[in-house]
């Protein structure tokens, strides 16, 4: 596998006409008085917040059973996560349509996608209309253009959050290649650590920038910042490519089987997920498990720190690493590479 000049980019294709900025300013988050007005509030009740009134409701409904020695998480403390990671999270999901999985009787409880924004929605909830929706299918879907949109999401019950990985303006054209990291039943966390080093390796050895991610589960993600252009089978040829290398170098570790049942326990290196429509966990949304664990971006150094665990960070712990680490994925946002073609 080696870099070539020529690059894996479709110079027939304009540009694509985005109609939103992929990184503006990060907007301010909740003030003190805005937090403390949450807290006031009983059960259900208006709050103002970002300029928006917002209906919450059940705030102290307990939607993630807590860990062991902690407490568990309530409706209102999610919503309060919800507000003040906005602004970070909000350059990844601003212009894409986004994947709710929602849990309305918390994590303990079976979830269920829900894609169609509701018609109760608020109008000022940004929306994008699927032009392409055959019947029966998604015909509008939320999209987080404002810090606001994203609180009325987990007040709706979306514990967790999947934007698309290309932008609404330019649905074909996807702005990230995906690595999922999926462990089977025998992949130990070694086992884990070790497929990701391989892909670091690999990636310094072409060039070529991406960002790890833990799950907040049990595996590892990786994403690869890319200039719109090439389609989703160019990505996804490219993942599996990229994959099908780095997984011959550790055979017993990795299957290559669609169904889980035939996998043995092995881990998977899915690049299936390069597909319109299909998604991994956006950064820094909670995950319905016990104690609200996040996916939270790593840089690839730490893969090697002895405290790492796929979810070493909560609702209440990663606001704090963020203070005093910023955030190690804001290099995807620069969305001007093209990826080498592979040999």
């Amino acid at each position: 596998m080696k870099a070539d000049p020529d690059r894996l980019w479709r110079s027939d294709l304009p540009a694509a006409e985005a109609s939103v900025e992929l990184h503006p300013p990060v907007p301010p988050g909740p003030t003190d008085d805005e937090l403390a007005a949450l807290e006031a509030i009983r059960r259900d009740g208006t709050w103002e917040v970002f300029g928006r009134s917002l209906r919450v409701t059940n705030l102290d409904k307990i939607l993630f059973p807590g860990r062991e020695g902690e407490e568990p998480v309530t409706k209102r403390e999610l919503i309060r996560y919800a507000a003040r990671i906005a602004p970070v999270v909000l350059p990844y999901l601003r212009g894409r349509p986004l994947n709710m999985h929602r849990y309305p009787g918390g994590a303990a409880t079976k979830g269920f996608w829900h894609k169609q924004l509701p018609d109760h929605a608020p109008d000022w909830v940004p929306r994008w209309d699927n032009p392409e929706a055959d019947d029966g299918e998604t015909t509008t879907y939320l999209v987080v253009d404002e810090p606001a949109a994203l609180v009325w999401a987990a007040n709706f019950g979306a514990l967790e959050w999947h934007a698309w990985t290309s932008l609404a303006a330019d649905p074909h054209r996807p702005t990230y290649a995906l690595v999922d990291l999926d462990p089977g039943t025998s992949t130990t966390w070694e086992d884990v650590l070790l497929l990701a080093r391989l892909h670091r390796d690999a990636f310094a050895h072409l060039g070529v920038t991406a960002q790890p991610k833990l799950t907040g589960r049990r595996g590892i993600q990786i994403w690869v910042p890319i200039a719109v252009g090439p389609s989703f089978d160019e990505t996804r040829a490219w993942v599996e490519t990229l994959s099908r290398t780095v997984g011959a170098v550790v055979p017993d570790l990795v299957s290559w089987r669609w169904e889980v049942r035939e996998r043995g326990g092995q881990a998977r290196l899915d690049y299936t997920q390069n597909a319109i429509n299909k998604t991994l966990v956006a950064p820094y949304s909670p995950r319905a498990a016990a104690g609200a664990p996040v996916s939270a971006p790593i840089t690839w150094d730490e893969l090697d720190a002895p405290w790492l665990r796929p979810d070493a960070f909560t609702v209440r712990t990663v606001l704090d690493r963020l203070a005093e680490r910023g955030d190690p994925f804001r290099t995807v946002l620069a969305h001007d590479q093209r990826l080498p073609r592979l040999r």
